[in-house]
């Protein structure tokens, strides 16, 4: 526990870390529950109606992570020996730990990605095999949206859906931060839904929920996805008090994504201003570029400063605003920043 007087820290390292308000404790703690499993917690079935019908899809699921919920649509879509089409630094080929191979003997073609987040879809069409006995099955394009704090264009989306048709594969979202991209775009999330066969949208990133995320897609897929979920250990039971925290911060926690847009972009300009080099955002992640700066030193001072960042993990320095974030410490962020470069600690 912190000392008395002693400031909370400010913690940049993911919108992953933001504690449930007082309001949605208290939705949480008035949840009317069942089990699960028999199909039978109401508070989960409305945060599954509720999520699909903003969605424009016929039905969810109800997961305990992002991760299993894209693993669980990778399962659904493909069987052993067939393969998905995936960016090369996407979450579900590079940072949910191989799981559709290892668990669903799925193999990925990995792509490089664009500038803005997205594959070149000419490179995509070229990636598909022959139906041949040689290559895999492809099977599936799976996209991510946003990616790296980066918005995919709703021309682009289109474009992907074009050639998933033209070739016969279907096409997955995987949506962690999805609403912030539609906040962004200044569009509803079905403009960026209605492109998709299936869509996984976490709950517990920027929308504030302590756990959860649900896969949308038709409701024969979503009746095949459940067995799926079982499989993977995912089945809960009371688990409506999880999911009222979901439906509270679809709620009241969706507009304010915009709030951390600006954020973000207020400390980019300050971080800018006081010498750093990095690209203005367009949500509410910023990376920092690291040449000339003294990581080490750097999350020594922040750490001093009771500021937390994710310094050393990446190839440049993630920045990340969210709920738990208010004007107040974004400004200690920044001064912390700004005087560890105006005192010559970056070298």
């Amino acid at each position: 526990m912190p000392e008395i007087n002693t400031p909370l820290w400010v913690d940049l390292r993911s919108d992953t870390v933001t504690k449930p308000t007082d309001a949605m404790r208290q939705a949480m703690f008035n949840a009317d529950v069942g089990d699960d499993v028999w199909g039978e917690d109401p508070t989960v079935r409305q945060l599954e109606h509720t999520l699909a019908g903003m969605a424009g899809m016929e039905a969810g699921l109800f997961m305990p992570s992002g991760t299993q919920s894209n693993l669980v649509a990778l399962l659904t879509h493909c069987g052993r020996g067939d393969e998905y089409i995936v960016g090369q630094q996407a979450h579900t080929y590079k940072y949910e730990g191989g799981g559709a191979a290892a668990l669903g003997g799925i193999q990925p073609q990995p792509l490089p990605m664009t500038d803005f987040g997205g594959l070149n879809l000419d490179e995509v069409e070229a990636s598909i095999k022959p139906d041949d006995c040689h290559f895999a099955r492809s099977r599936l394009l799976c996209l991510e949206n946003t990616v790296h704090g980066k918005v995919l264009p709703l021309e682009y989306l289109l474009q992907a859906r074009t050639l998933v048709d033209e070739t016969e594969l279907k096409l997955h979202l995987d949506g962690a931060r999805v609403f912030n991209a539609a906040i962004a775009l200044q569009c509803q999330l079905q403009d960026i839904t209605r492109h998709f066969d299936t869509v996984s949208i976490c709950l517990s990133k920027g929308l504030g929920a302590p756990v959860g995320s649900v896969l949308l897609g038709p409701a024969a897929f979503i009746e095949q996805a459940k067995r799926w979920r079982k499989v993977c250990g995912g089945g809960m039971r009371q688990s409506g008090s999880l999911a009222a925290a979901g439906l509270h911060a679809l709620e009241h926690h969706v507009q304010r994504l915009a709030d951390d847009h600006r954020r973000a972009r207020q400390l980019a300009q300050r971080l800018v201003s006081a010498g750093y080099s990095l690209e203005m955002p367009q949500t509410n992640i910023l990376f920092v570029r690291v040449d000339g700066l003294n990581r080490e030193h750097l999350a020594q001072w922040l750490e001093q400063h009771r500021i937390k960042a994710d310094c050393l993990g990446r190839d440049s320095i993630r920045l990340v605003t969210h709920l738990d974030i208010d004007d107040a410490g974004l400004e200690r962020a920044a001064q912390a920043f700004e005087t560890f470069m105006s005192e010559g600690q970056g070298t």
